[in-house]
This record gives C-alpha cells, structure tokens and sequence, in this order.
C-alpha cells in the first residue's frame, strides 16, 4: 500500500462527483444481508437504507447518513465468492466494458441501469481479479471518506505486477506513480499525480485458493480496538496488527469469509 488518503478532503467530504478511474465504490454480495448488517454495523457504526431494486436484496451502508458501501445477496444457485469488490468510476460504463473486453478482460454483470447508483458492470481482468465499473447518476457513490468505518485503499495482489498495471491503465487512464519503488512487484496507480490504488505481484507465493483479488483497506481509529471487536463479532484475524510506513494495518474477515483490511494512518 502506498497512500491511504482515497478522495478525502479535510473536512471528511468527497467530491460530488468521481474523476472517471478513481475508486468511487465498494460492494459486498454475501449470504446472509441481516447478520452481515449486525457484523458491520457494530463494528463501523454503519446504519443501512434500502438500495436498488435491479441489484436483489441490498442495502447502502451509511454513516452520518452519508453513503459508504453496498452489500447484496448472492444469488442461491450460483457458487460466487464472497468478497469485497472496488468500483472505478467512469463516464461511460458502456464504453469501458468494451475496452475491459479488448484488452483481455472479461464482463459479467451488465452494463445495467441500477436507479439513481447509475449504470453499473462488473468484470475481471486478464488475470481474474474481479472489479466494479460505475457510471454515476443521482448518486455519485461514496460519499465520505478519510473517516474510520470508510475506504481508506484499494490493493490487488496479482501475479505479476508490471502487464495487470498496463491493464487499468489503458482501461481506466491510469498512470504509474513516477520513482522506483522500494518494493520492485509493487505498482501504485495514479490519476494527476495522485495515488488512488495499488498493484502488488507475489508470484508463485499467491495462493491457489485465492488467485488474484482486491482487498479494501477500511479507516478505523484504533486497529488493536478494531481487531478486538472483529473477533468478539465473529470473524477472524488473518494478519495481526502491524505498523508500517503508512500506519497501522491487520487484515482480518468477516463471519462469512469476506476479506478486508483495517488501516489506522499516522496523525
């Protein structure tokens, strides 16, 4: 991880609206909505508000009354992971599901109209690792960050680093932050000059369990505090609290399985 700042600005507010590549949602499908909400709520202070109709059964989780994430149900008869899922932004979610195609990738939900979360698609990239495309309407997505109980990072852990990077760049416009850094399989992905995610190639050391995959860091005041409620919530400790250069991480899951990460930055 290189930079935990997201879209933050200093009074906790996002932009109304997502330069197009930025990450400008997070979304959870999951078994069971009602004890997900209990595990969430109590761990992030969220509060929940019904979401679109075209998604199934599914929620937009709050804050302040301000919008986070998503969380949905996973459709009974298919066998899908349960994992959080990063939305880039785009102007035109059509357009992008077309260059996802060109460049290797593929699409398998949409494009689709989701009421005033806009149009929406989900896809893969050429290594597997499933992504959201979304196309704002009404709702511009996360409307709050820098804040504990909000996304705070994106991180792919892929193969190999340098050929998924080229992917979103010419799929979303991204560009590579300039320098070299002190970890040659790590890529931080930039729009103006400003970090907005991270590539990271392991190689033979990703699991074959796994296989490529996003992980969504989450702004927590305290992550020894935040590590504690996890577990007394019912879910699990994958990695305990460490300090780094940009604070404070563990990665942790949920009662389901759903792999997060909980980063408390440096004052």
């Amino acid at each position: 991880m290189t930079d935990a700042r997201g879209n933050a600005r200093p009074n906790g507010e996002a932009p109304a609206r997502h330069t197009p590549g930025t990450p400008c949602w997070v979304s959870l499908m999951v078994h069971g909505l009602e004890a997900t909400e209990e595990f969430y709520g109590a761990l992030f202070g969220w509060e929940f508000s019904p979401g679109p109709r075209q998604l199934g059964p599914y929620v937009r989780a709050l804050l302040d009354g301000r919008e986070v994430a998503g969380i949905g149900v996973l459709p009974p008869d298919r066998e899908l992971p349960v994992a959080w899922t990063p939305y880039f932004a785009s102007d035109d979610v059509d357009l992008t599901a077309d260059v996802v195609r060109s460049c290797g990738g593929t699409i398998g939900v949409g494009p689709l109209d989701a009421a005033d979360s806009g149009r929406l698609a989900i896809g893969s990239d050429p290594c597997g690792a499933v992504f959201g495309v979304r196309q704002a309407a009404a709702n511009p997505g996360t409307a709050v960050t820098g804040v504990p109980g909000t996304p705070a990072w994106h991180e792919l852990t892929t193969f190999e680093s340098a050929r998924t990077a080229k992917f979103y760049e010419t799929v979303f416009g991204h560009d590579e932050e300039p320098g070299i850094s002190a970890d040659p399989g790590h890529v931080t992905l930039c729009l103006d000059g400003r970090p907005v995610a991270g590539v990271h190639g392991v190689g033979d050391a990703l699991p074959r369990h796994r296989g490529p995959h996003w992980t969504t860091y989450f702004t927590v005041a305290d992550a020894d505090d935040a590590v504690g409620r996890v577990l007394r919530l019912g879910g699990q400790v994958l990695e305990p609290p460490r300090d780094g250069v940009h604070g404070r991480v563990a990665a942790v899951a949920d009662p389901e399985g759903a792999r997060f990460a909980l980063l408390r930055s440096p004052r």
